[in-house]
């Protein structure tokens, strides 16, 4: 750990909070339906979008009705995609001539794309054509993103509205994430990445001729590398390389600002087309968490207690901390495998543990790149977590487990958040002997259920399949480490998918018809089993009176808010878990410091 790293750590905590209050009141002007400054570009836009879609933009929806609206949407969507990928070879913008895409690899890339998980079991540059990236993932990138933060403006809504049957219209909604929102974000980031570097054409990939002849080890069509009989590597010879391009830029931006991640690359934001600068690196994390942040804004703004708003910011800045802090000084520290080597900084060398990190980006930056991704349900990397040390692994894989909460992704994070402050508000009603209540609104027994149901479903989800996972040979078969580390990566997958977060160790060969089944049906139930009882909770808080505060009501807007909703998060959360993390990186973390390994 250097004093250099933690400026560069600092310095992007501080442009986050800079942005936080401009974007959120910038939010909840649009959410709001007032004028923007925006508006004289976009309101004809938005306009003819309705007419042409024939939505009444002046109807709004009880919860059922949106929620149906949302789903229905979703089905087509990925129906749609799921198509792209299986026609792409028929398809324009095909220069490669790429195939097109087997039925369970479709299916696990639509499911995936369309609940914001963006869950890669392919290679980008090798397997879809810059139809299928620019008509069918960059689309999703937009539309999972913006239906996340159309959930997010209606479960506020929720809480805003008095003795009403609607939180709104799903479309008017959706369009005006999409138009107001993340496009005009899209298109200034994308120039900025041009700017640095990333490519934006539509050109076939280019081939360079190799001085020499390369030799490198087979790898089959499972991923991994081929020997033959008496196990020696079976080699082949290389004389050229295809250097990928297209529509990088403008695919890499929304990637970001949707908490997509998603990459164009096999390699994602570690590829040098992808994140080519230090630059581009910090304006891709920001990016991350620009609008996730700005949300604790526009709650507090929209709920008339903007208190409340930097009481869950607080909360939520803290826990970014926590695991900030914890991977960076893991990797820092080295491995304890490599006893006798110098792992500490010195003007020729990084230090610490170096391995599956880029160069030009360092310790700091992997450590801080890899939190932001699993605080919110980014899962774009720029190192792979599968070489962390198991307590700097460990770190993305709780941030995940937290369900989203740490910022979270963009509207995902908020609603999610929501989840656990009304435990939290039960919880200290609890302890003071009163009705719970949240910002005028009792917290009922229905309330509770549905919170519950949020909570219980997501980790059911994920153990489960790591159990099957974990007893039969078509899971075990795709680790690629034994030991407590290979269970860490089948309970990384899961974790990943359930979370709608797309980030992955990088070591389990997960490119099966099981896999990928599997971990597609894990995004769905991740996305949408969570949400149904999100929107039920938003529509039964519209319907109730508001109840002034008094004596008894526990306060939402102080520090002492912001531990108990941390302390419940962590319960609720980790906790859960516990026994699963104490198999698996805890206990690799333990061999490893007794010298032992697998």
């Amino acid at each position: 750990m250097t004093i250099n790293g933690w400026l560069q750590i600092l310095f992007f905590f501080l442009l986050v909070l800079a942005v936080t209050k401009p974007l959120g009141i910038f939010m909840a002007h649009v959410f709001n339906r007032e004028r923007t400054f925006m508006d004289p570009v976009l309101r004809p836009i938005e306009r003819l979008l309705y007419r042409a879609t024939a939505v009444d933009e002046n109807r709004e929806m009880g919860w059922i009705e949106y929620a149906v609206s949302m789903l229905l949407f979703s089905v087509v969507s990925m129906l749609v995609l799921y198509g792209l990928q299986r026609l792409q070879l028929h398809l324009p913008w095909n220069p490669q001539k790429l195939a097109g895409v087997a039925p369970d690899l479709a299916f696990n890339t639509a499911a995936s794309f369309t609940t914001n998980t963006n869950w890669q079991n392919y290679g980008g540059e090798t397997t879809m054509s810059y139809f299928t990236q620019m008509v069918g993932l960059a689309y999703h990138n937009f539309v999972s993103a913006a239906t996340g933060m159309a959930l997010a403006i209606a479960f506020i809504r929720g809480i805003v509205r008095r003795e009403k049957q609607t939180i709104g219209n799903f479309w008017v909604d959706l369009v005006r994430s999409s138009l107001y929102i993340l496009l005009p974000l899209s298109i200034v980031g994308a120039l900025l990445l041009v700017w640095q570097g990333v490519p934006q054409n539509l050109k076939p990939y280019d081939v360079a001729k190799f001085v020499e002849p390369q030799q490198v080890q087979k790898v089959g069509t499972d991923g991994k590398p081929v020997v033959d009989a008496n196990g020696k590597a079976v080699m082949d010879t290389v004389t050229d390389q295809n250097i990928a391009q297209g529509p990088v830029a403008s695919q890499e931006i929304i990637k970001e600002l949707g908490t997509n991640g998603g990459g164009f690359f096999n390699t994602n934001s570690a590829h040098p087309f992808e994140n080519p600068t230090p630059l581009s690196n910090l304006i891709e994390m920001f990016s991350i968490f620009a609008i996730s942040a700005g949300f604790t804004y526009t709650l507090g703004r929209m709920t008339g207690s903007q208190r409340h708003g930097w009481a869950v910011w607080g909360a939520m800045a803290i826990l970014f901390f926590a695991g900030v802090t914890t991977a960076y000084w893991a990797e820092s520290h080295g491995n304890p495998l490599l006893a006798g080597t110098d792992q500490h900084v010195t003007a020729t060398q990084p230090g610490g543990n170096m391995e599956g990190k880029e160069v030009r980006f360092g310790i700091a930056n992997t450590a801080l790149w890899a939190t932001i991704t699993t605080d919110t349900s980014c899962g774009a990397v720029n190192g792979f977590h599968d070489s962390f040390t198991p307590l700097g692994g460990m770190v993305p894989l709780i941030n995940m487990m937290l369900s989203e909460t740490i910022f979270g992704g963009v509207g995902a994070g908020m609603y999610g958040v929501l989840i656990y402050i009304v435990l939290a508000v039960f919880i200290a009603g609890l302890m003071v002997g009163r009705t719970p209540e949240y910002l005028g609104k009792k917290i009922e027994a229905y309330d509770v259920k549905m919170a519950m149901l949020v909570s219980l479903v997501f980790p059911l989800a994920i153990l489960s399949f790591s159990a099957v996972s974990l007893l039969y040979s078509f899971g075990t078969a795709a680790i690629t480490n034994p030991g407590p580390h290979g269970l860490s990566q089948v309970l990384y997958a899961f974790t990943s998918t359930a979370a709608n977060n797309g980030s992955a160790f990088g070591g389990l060969g997960s490119t099966t018809l099981y896999y990928n089944t599997s971990l597609g049906m894990n995004t769905l139930i991740g996305r949408f089993l969570m949400i149904i009882p999100m929107l039920a909770i938003a529509g039964n808080l519209a319907r109730k009176k508001y109840v002034p505060p008094s004596l008894g009501t526990f306060p939402v807007t102080t520090p002492l808010f912001s531990v108990l909703l941390i302390g419940v998060i962590l319960i609720v959360g980790a906790l859960t878990f516990f026994p699963a993390l104490s198999l698996g990186p805890i206990l690799e973390h333990l061999l490893m410091g007794a010298g032992k390994t697998f």
